[in-house]
Formats: structure tokens, sequence, C-alpha cells
């Protein structure tokens, strides 16, 4: 695998990709979610036929959004569950939900039972979580794993600490992982496989120098 960057490199590349170079964080939300996207449909692990789409309110949710878009316009079934307090939601998510309403996306409820899905999408957290998972998040995390569909995670499982790849109360248990840019340093460790599953590294346009990393 290619290398490693901390939580802190990532939120500081992301920043000066944004901020310093000029590329919109919708531009790189977009390609995100087209490579996750293609990720998932060339992953014969996944049954894609009828799949939902786990999204918290930030960023992370907001790529979980646009394959949700890009799921339904090809053909795919798919339904999204929100978690967390939409009046809270970042800017680009909300843009994402907005466009998500327009292709008339199914909304379902903390009540959905998840073994009607083929294929669960974590899109709950990214890889900046810094403390225990509790409440809503804590309960979908555990619905989730206990149900017979396989998990393809957004970043990072939700719940994995991206450092020291700890599990902070409770995590994600993904068949596969789409990491954006760079595999964080915890998702490489012993202890995380049986979160992370098939690790794929999607790049976006983030680089820590002027050019991508050659393989």
């Amino acid at each position: 695998m290619s290398e490693t960057i901390s939580v802190e490199e990532s939120r500081q590349l992301d920043n000066k990709t944004i901020n310093e170079i000029g590329i919109p964080s919708m531009v790189l939300m977009e390609r995100a979610g087209l490579k996750i996207y293609e990720d998932m449909i060339h992953n014969d692990d996944l049954d894609l036929s009828n799949t939902l789409i786990l999204a918290g309110t930030g960023n992370n949710g907001g790529d979980g959004l646009v394959v949700a878009r890009l799921l339904s316009t090809h053909g795919y079934k798919v339904s999204i569950l929100t978690v967390g307090n939409p009046d809270h939601a970042s800017d680009d998510h909300k843009k994402q939900q907005h466009i998500c309403d327009y292709y008339e996306i199914p909304k379902v409820f903390l009540n959905e039972r998840f073994d009607n899905y083929t294929t669960l999408v974590d899109a709950l957290f990214g890889s900046g979580l810094s403390r225990n998972v509790g409440g809503d998040f804590a309960t979908v995390i555990d619905k989730a794993n206990a149900s017979d569909a396989k998990i393809h995670a957004i970043d990072i499982p939700s719940g994995l600490n991206g450092d020291t790849g700890e599990v902070m109360g409770t995590a994600i248990e993904a068949t596969s992982t789409s990491t954006i840019a760079y595999a964080k340093e915890g998702m490489v460790k012993a202890a995380a496989k049986p979160y992370t599953g098939k690790i794929f590294v999607d790049d976006i346009g983030i680089y820590k120098g002027l050019v991508a990393e050659t393989k």
C-alpha cells in the first residue's frame, strides 16, 4: 500500500487543497463520490441490488449522498438514512441533500430494518473522530454490524481511530473501505483489519507534493 498519513496531515491537506490551491470543496466531494461509486460497482464482494446510505451530517455524509445519487441515476435501488441533526449539517452536505431530493431518492428513519438491504454504505464519520461514539450513531453502527448486509465504509470505518486503529466505543465492521487520497495510519494496523476489510485508496486530486505518488 502507498504512504499513509495522520489525521492531522489529512486535515491540513484538505485545507491546503481548498484554500490555497483553490479547488472547491464541492469539486473534491464530487470526485470522491465518483471514485467510491466506481470502487463499489467493481467490488464483487458487494451486492448493490438494494443499498442503504448511512449518512452523518458532515462532509463524510456528503460523500455518501453523492454515492446515493450516482447509484440511483445508474439504475440501482438506494435509500438514505440521515443520522444526526440536519439543521447542523455542513454546507456541502446540505447542497448534496438538495440534489438527492431533486432526484427523489427515498429517505428512511432510525427504525428501518437493515436486513432488508444487501449493502450498507457507512458515511457517518470521517477520519477526524475524537471521542467515543454514542447515542443514535452507536445504535446505528451496532445495528449495521448485526445485519446480514455487507458494509462499504467511506474514508475510514466509523468509530475507528484514524491514528491508532483503536475502536472508540464501537466501530463499523466493513467488508471494504474507500479511503480518500491516502490511507490513514490507524487503518493499516493489524487490529484495524477486521474493521476496514479491503482498502481502496482513491485519488481525488489531494497530494502531499506537486504531483501524485507513483505506486
